[in-house]
């Protein structure tokens, strides 16, 4: 992102021209001036540099009469979803910018850059390429507390050419760290987690941590380079409230010493004689390896730092609450330690878990699994990071093909004395399931009085196909239907045409065998099958979830292969009697 393209060159101007300007500001450059009409480029030798020559040159320097425009030089392919936006007011508020940003598409991350300059930059990424061009269109040039806003793209080394994919698939897209209290605060250390600090704090002392006139909650920010969201109107009527902290993790901690300094002052002020521990909350995929086997981690840390350290039951969870609450007890001093020490454990198991998701991104295709809401930062309070993501069905779904994503029927075979605990009471948890994964599931009718297995019928897009079974599985395991090392594994059935099934089967079985091979799950497509009224055929698959998920999605490539070399035969041949010729890419 070194290279610099000079825009509003006078026709007089000349390559010693520039060389003198960039002399007399200071700025060096690693190459020659390339002049061109009305223009040139420029290379400098490292993102200080250019982000220095775009801040003291563009729109103020002027040669031969006209004043020069200088930013980040992005050839046609690479301009795709970011973008940087420069002369942002100093004290422009982030929840102000967030709510700007959104209004031309979904935003994936925005981070601060940090320059010499009074006014603030952000390097923002959105979802979709039209919602980066809008953005551009809109917002370059306009004005915001007297600023005038400069936006331009800057390079995506990542970026595919325009038009559909043809085959390939996206990757885990994480959102970009998160940002402090107000882009205008000044050069702050790089984010390393992606994951904030969730605390539980008395409502009483929510209006001393705020302060009056919200002061006392920006100095916190200011002074540990947070970003602060306080929860106020969160379970109304209730006696404590989440506060959420992203930072780095030694911002997070600090801010919440701080929090944890002012309640104790406040209780002395206003006679609170309780003791007030520290309430952290973490999603349960994490609490198990917070606690360790046998409890050794969790017993560790209250060794190490003399607290006494409790955690909520299970039985607390529901479907949209998937935080269990973590109360340590001791002296502020020692809370702060155990609250490293436990953001360290959690901080570790979410890094793992993005990995292991991450290289399931690259094994199952057609999935858009940042969509998927699986982890913490898709949880209700749990910061932005899933805020815009489009639900399953929406722009950018699914990456096989234009428009809206096909829908999928898959039976999902279950234990039958787990359908309760699927139906939930008066039919809420199904309900529950059903809205958040966006797809329809209804269990069949028994076949028969001592049926062992029910038929969970479930249609929708492949993500929340993906959703719906992946929470079946999980409620399953919860409700110790399973043992406790013993893997979840059922059993899933998919029609496919009669015609098609020869060919997930196979010459001589060897594609069935290799699905077996690459997803681990048993691929079966019973022999001497009648094809139903509409001359499909079943395919049963088994296995543990991510087996299942990779077999379902791999036969549904198959599938689309089939009918695209269908629709092939079926378009007309040019009059010449060869193929029409093939549409050119956008």
């Amino acid at each position: 992102m070194n290279k610099l393209y000079i825009g509003n060159v006078s026709a007089e101007a000349s390559d010693e021209d520039l060389e003198s300007i960039f002399k007399q500001w200071k700025i060096p450059h690693s190459g020659p001036f390339l002049v061109k009409t009305g223009y040139a480029f420029v290379d400098c030798p490292d993102e200080k540099a250019a982000m220095r020559a775009i801040d003291v040159l563009s729109g103020k320097v002027e040669l031969h009469g006209k004043v020069l425009e200088v930013e980040h030089s992005v050839p046609k392919r690479q301009r795709s979803c970011k973008l940087q936006i420069r002369n942002i007011p100093p004290h422009m508020q982030w929840e102000v910018l967030d709510g700007m940003l959104a209004q031309y598409g979904a935003v994936e991350s925005c981070e601060q850059v940090n320059t010499d300059t009074e006014t603030a930059v952000v390097n923002v990424r959105y979802a979709a390429r039209d919602h980066a061009r809008l953005a551009m269109e809109k917002l370059n040039g306009s004005m915001m507390e007297n600023y005038a806003l400069k936006v331009s793209y800057i390079p995506d080394e990542t970026a595919a050419p325009e038009g559909p994919p043809s085959g390939g698939r996206r990757g885990f897209n994480a959102r970009g760290p998160p940002r402090a209290g107000s882009p205008g605060l000044g050069a702050r250390p790089k984010v390393q987690s992606d994951i904030p600090l969730r605390v539980l704090v008395p409502t009483q002392f929510v209006g001393a941590i705020i302060g009056k006139e919200g002061a006392t909650i920006r100095n916190i920010t200011k002074q540990t380079h947070s970003k602060i969201d306080i929860h106020r109107k969160e379970n109304a009527g209730a006696a404590e409230k989440p506060i959420t902290i992203h930072s780095t993790p030694d911002g997070c901690s600090n801010a919440c010493r701080t929090i944890m300094d002012i309640m104790q002052k406040e209780a002395v002020d206003t006679k609170f004689t309780e003791e007030i521990p520290l309430k952290i909350l973490a999603h349960n995929n994490f609490v198990g390896r917070l606690i360790g086997k046998e409890g050794r981690n969790l017993k560790k840390i209250e060794q190490d730092t003399g607290t006494k350290i409790t955690i909520s039951p299970l039985q607390d969870l529901t479907l949209y609450n998937p935080e269990r609450t973590i109360t340590i007890k001791g002296s502020i001093e020692a809370c702060s330690r155990a609250e490293e020490e436990v953001m360290k454990k959690i901080r570790e198991s979410y890094d793992s878990d993005m990995a292991a998701m991450n290289l399931q991104s690259n094994l199952i295709p057609g999935l858009n699994l940042n969509a998927l809401g699986l982890f913490p930062s898709g949880a209700p309070g749990m910061g932005p990071s899933m805020a815009n993501v489009s639900p399953p069905g929406a722009h950018g779904g699914c990456s096989y093909g234009q428009g809206q994503p096909e829908s999928e029927t898959v039976h999902l075979f279950i234990p039958a004395l787990a359908v309760g605990a699927i139906i939930g009471k008066q039919g809420q948890h199904i309900k529950q399931l059903s809205h958040f994964a966006g797809a329809s599931i209804k269990i069949a009718p028994a076949e028969g009085m001592d049926a062992k297995q029910r038929m969970v019928i479930i249609v929708g897009p492949p993500e929340a196909q993906f959703k719906a079974q992946c929470r079946i599985f999980g409620k399953l395991k919860e409700e110790n239907f399973f043992g406790p090392k013993e893997e979840v594994k059922l059993e899933a059935h998919i029609k496919v045409p009669s015609f098609a099934a020869g060919r997930v089967i196979g010459k001589g079985g060897k594609t069935v065998n290799e699905l077996q091979n690459l997803t681990c799950a048993e691929v079966v497509v019973p022999r001497d099958q009648t094809p139903d009224e509409n001359d499909q055929v079943i395919v049963k698959i088994s296995g543990h979830f991510f087996a299942c998920q990779l077999a379902q999605r791999k036969i549904q490539e198959i599938l689309a292969q089939v009918r695209r070399q269908q629709h092939q035969q079926q378009q007309p041949k040019s009059p010449s009697g060869g193929q029409p010729p093939t549409p050119r890419r956008k």
